[in-house]
């Protein structure tokens, strides 16, 4: 799949090209031939691919860690009140 570029042409307006990455960028509009400028993309369909991706960056503590970091620790003030 490659990625979708998006151009704008003073004279036609904004347009889209399919181009590989390595491919350089348009200097002049296809239908006109005018000097045209790549624009910075709004929709980027990103694919995160791969098993674990989920588990790994969102893990959920174990029962044990949640319980100790939740209860606050009992000091000697807490005792004799």
């Amino acid at each position: 799949m490659m990625p979708t570029y998006e151009y704008r042409c003073p004279k036609c307006g904004d347009f889209e090209v399919v181009q590989r990455i390595t491919e350089d960028a348009l200097l002049h509009c296809p239908a006109c031939g005018a000097p045209v400028h790549r624009l910075i993309g709004r929709n980027i369909g990103v694919v995160f691919k791969g098993s674990g991706f989920y588990c790994t960056d969102n893990r959920k503590k174990p029962a044990g860690e949640e319980a100790s970091e939740s209860e606050s620790p009992v000091t000697s003030k807490d005792k004799s009140a």
